[in-house]
């Protein structure tokens, strides 16, 4: 009898070890997924916890938060570089052009002589500093954000807007009339007809907005509303979706290169985000922070 109760007793053994074992070689892959998942810049993972025992499907959970909270602390990091090093970059561009266009103007009044090599010489460093110093000068101008008032706003009421102001453009809007979301107006509309402009001048002849709910790390898991803005025009080449929103980058003949930086920078000044999605479609998606509890409550 005690030979049965031994080999039952070995039997259960041997399965909690070979359990116990399975239940680790689970945990390494994961752990192997996220860490290849950080090394490649993808902070957008989500390892899967089925299958796992409360206690680890909760640190498992904790860890994919985890990245999403990286991805947000990284991006917010490099814009504040941009932004620092923009500063510096004008204020220097500033001052060495200022010089350049008051003394090559001094010189074209004493070169003797139209249209000698002296002189298209001269007029050709004029015009180049002085066309430097007014993109210097409207972009300081433009990037001049007033700070954010933000007031509950109705989002189908913001996007209604762009289809008076684009009547050329089929506007799907899916939008409750009660989404409200806390938000500068003014600064929003600026986000959203920016985001319209690029559309049209891709070609796009039909846009769709879509109002939805995502979960909020940072905010407790709360759910933060967010909207999307897909087109059918011609899709952004796969080596500049990375560069979009850095500051001067353009893939436009004739774009200034900072309306997505400057439409990124106004939502998160209100603790939102703007970002290009992974779509078949050119898919933009604004998040806002959620209301009205505090920041961290639960």
């Amino acid at each position: 009898m005690w030979i049965i109760a031994l080999c039952v007793l070995l039997g259960l053994l041997l399965l909690f070890v070979l359990l116990l074992v399975r239940h680790q070689c689970r945990l390494s892959q994961r752990a192997h997924l996220m860490r290849e998942a950080i090394e490649n810049g993808d902070f957008q993972f989500r390892l899967p916890t089925r299958g796992l025992l409360w206690g680890d499907r909760a640190i498992l959970e904790l860890q994919n938060d985890l990245g999403e909270l990286i991805r947000r602390q990284r991006r917010q990091s490099e814009q504040q570089s941009w932004e620092q090093l923009i500063r510096v970059l004008t204020h220097e561009i500033m001052n060495a052009t200022a010089p350049i266009v008051s003394i090559s103007q001094t010189l074209l009044a004493k070169v003797d002589g139209e249209g000698t090599a002296v002189e298209k010489g001269i007029r050709a460093i004029h015009h180049t500093a002085e066309h430097l110093s007014t993109f210097v000068a409207s972009y300081r101008k433009f990037s001049l954000l007033h700070d954010p008032v933000p007031r509950l706003v109705q989002l189908s009421g913001a996007v209604e807007t762009l289809r008076e102001m684009y009547p050329d453009v089929q506007c799907d809007m899916d939008v409750d009339e009660a989404v409200v979301v806390k938000t500068d107006p003014d600064l929003l509309r600026q986000v959203l007809m920016n985001l319209v402009k690029n559309a049209v001048e891709a070609g796009a002849k039909k846009i769709r907005c879509k109002a939805g709910t995502l979960r909020c790390t940072d905010w407790g898991d709360r759910p933060c509303v967010t909207l999307t803005l897909a087109n059918d025009g011609a899709p952004i080449p796969a080596d500049a979706r990375s560069s979009i929103f850095v500051p001067f980058f353009t893939t436009k003949r004739d774009g200034s290169g900072i309306g997505l930086f400057l439409s990124r920078k106004i939502m998160m000044q209100q603790e939102g985000d703007l970002e290009l999605l992974d779509d078949a479609q050119t898919t933009f998606r604004l998040t806002f922070a959620p209301e009205p509890r505090e920041r961290g409550s639960l």
